[in-house]
């Protein structure tokens, strides 16, 4: 064969594998698209939903519902994904999630919403870590960066779009048409991915490790529930706060011992021994719990302190995630040129830290301008941290253990996500009646306790209650707001400075310039072998 015609037959191979790739990618972006539309879409409509069907102190539940489903799903979605394909059950995952929303849409009651939430958390469970496997197969390391920061560019789009619009959805027709309108998003995502998404994987025959995602999810779930009760249901030192403790203790030792003996565990104990694998693992869980607290807390200060309205509150939410996106494709794009990610990451955390340290300053006296300031540096941070810690594990393990590493690190995420709102709403609970206290007359503060933390204080955010409250307990509650929120957000600098700690101690590899699958084609054992070892 003569130069011409090798060189015109890599060109045509070259345009073959893109187009598969962005095929493939295009089905993964819209997954994205209906995860993200999910957070951003409800954030701002929070305090308006706890308001109608049920108190402040149970805010947090609607959140972390999804977020324990979430982690409950995701150590096993990347082991089916091996056993059953990635593309049937990345279309289980949309179709779960979209079933989810129907069901939050419909919602009679809150403890019917949390359960529905839950519904749509386990189809999320299943589409983030697929998507992050997916990309990963496909695009080598050096070229990954560029992709997630594209990838980043759907959550983007919801996340301009999302906030905005889920606070004018919920102020001028229900909140439930936040949940709808998931519903033509994922079939839309359906079709897409059913015609043109073609990842050939090669099954093989897997045990799936029943026990250990038992033991794992059933400890982390005691956790959580100990740490949302704890203070608030009942007293810290009762039965049932020590017991769920105690029991949460137990489950985790179990999966430990549990995972030492499966054979093929769901998540791989022998992952720990790398020290890129650890550290990344912890600094994402500190930076999901330092995003999350962020997305749900502010809109209560914002509606219950400086009063804005539900579409408002939702727009002050869009800077902070327009900063992500931006410096989300930047430092991708930075990324595949240099190969270079540590001191991004550290900057990002850094920024990020500026951005928690002007929340903690937050008063009653705090302007809508002074708020933009410090979401717009939250973002910015979160754009080069984000997937950057999910491009290290990537580019630190074989191809072999990509799919449970990635479930892996997308679990330390929702454990991080939902331990954080646990802890902060937990915060805010206890917080609440103190400090109301400061401002309100004892009836008040009684009519407070009585309606464990919530009802008196939810009327902040309901304009036909708020109009009936006299105007001195009015301005007392949006201060005892201001300062129940106060410790809230002071907790995010040491999580923070935590991510940052244990950051510096990430050992910096240079970026694999192969991918371990090619888009649109099977790679054999031993082809996949052979490239492990070069």
């Amino acid at each position: 064969m003569t130069a011409v015609a090798t060189e015109a037959a890599g060109a045509t191979a070259k345009q073959g594998l893109d187009r598969g790739v962005m095929a493939v990618f295009a089905g993964l972006m819209l997954g994205s698209l209906i995860a993200s539309l999910n957070l951003t879409l409800v954030a701002p409509a929070l305090p308006t939903i706890v308001a109608e069907l049920g108190g402040l102190a149970d805010y947090t539940w609607i959140p972390i519902s999804a977020m324990l489903a979430s982690t409950v799903v995701v150590p096993i979605a990347g082991k089916l994904s091996d056993v059953y394909g990635r593309k049937p059950l990345y279309m289980t995952g949309i179709v779960v999630f979209a079933a989810g929303s129907l069901l939050s849409g419909t919602a009679p009651n809150f403890w019917f919403l949390v359960f529905a939430r839950f519904v749509q958390g386990a189809g999320m469970g299943i589409i983030m870590p697929l998507s992050q496997a997916i990309l990963g197969d496909i695009i080598s390391p050096r070229e990954r960066g560029k992709y997630m920061g594209m990838m980043g560019a759907s959550f983007g789009l919801a996340s301009i779009v999302g906030p905005a619009a889920g606070g004018f959805i919920t102020e001028h027709f229900s909140w439930r048409w936040l949940f709808f309108v998931n519903v033509p998003v994922a079939a839309l995502t359906l079709v897409v991915v059913g015609l043109y998404m073609h990842v050939h994987n090669e099954r093989r025959k897997h045990a799936l490790d029943i026990a250990g995602s038992v033991t794992l999810s059933g400890g982390i779930a005691c956790l959580l529930l100990a740490t949302v009760w704890g203070g608030v249901q009942y007293p810290w030192s009762s039965w049932q706060i020590v017991g769920l403790y105690g029991a949460a203790a137990v489950l985790l030792a179990a999966f430990v011992w549990v995972e030492t003996r499966a054979a093929e565990p769901v998540l791989p104990l022998h992952l720990f021994k790398s020290s890129i694998f650890a550290f990344s693992n912890v600094a994402s869980i500190g930076v999901a719990m330092s995003m999350f607290g962020a997305i749900y807390f502010l809109p209560i200060f914002v509606q219950g302190v400086i009063g804005n309205s539900v579409t408002n509150s939702g727009a002050i939410l869009v800077p902070m995630l327009v900063a992500m996106i931006i410096t989300g494709i930047l430092g991708g794009q930075l990324i595949s040129r240099t190969g270079r990610y540590k001191v991004l990451l550290l900057s990002g955390l850094a920024v990020m830290g500026a951005g928690f340290w002007m929340l903690s300053t937050f008063d009653a006296t705090t302007t809508n301008n002074t708020a933009i300031e410090a979401m717009i540096l939250i973002g910015l941070g979160l754009g080069l941290t984000m997937q950057t810690y999910v491009l290290i594990v990537q580019n630190s393990i074989s191809g072999r253990d990509m799919a449970v590493a990635t479930s892996a690190t997308q679990l330390s995420r929702s454990i991080g996500a939902a331990i954080g709102l646990a802890i902060l709403g937990t915060i805010l609970s206890q917080g609440m009646v103190t400090a109301m206290a400061k401002y309100l007359p004892a009836a008040a503060v009684a009519r407070l306790e009585a309606s464990g933390g919530g009802a008196t204080a939810t009327a902040i955010f309901d304009p036909a209650k708020l109009a009936n409250l006299p105007p001195a307990i009015a301005i007392g509650i949006r201060h005892g707001l201001a300062d129940a929120l106060h410790p809230v957000f002071m907790a995010g600098l040491p999580i923070i400075a935590v991510s940052f700690l244990v950051t510096l101690f990430i050992r910096e590899l240079p970026l694999r310039q192969t991918a371990h699958v090619a888009a649109g084609r099977r790679v054999s054992s031993r082809e996949g072998l052979a490239e492990e070892t070069l």
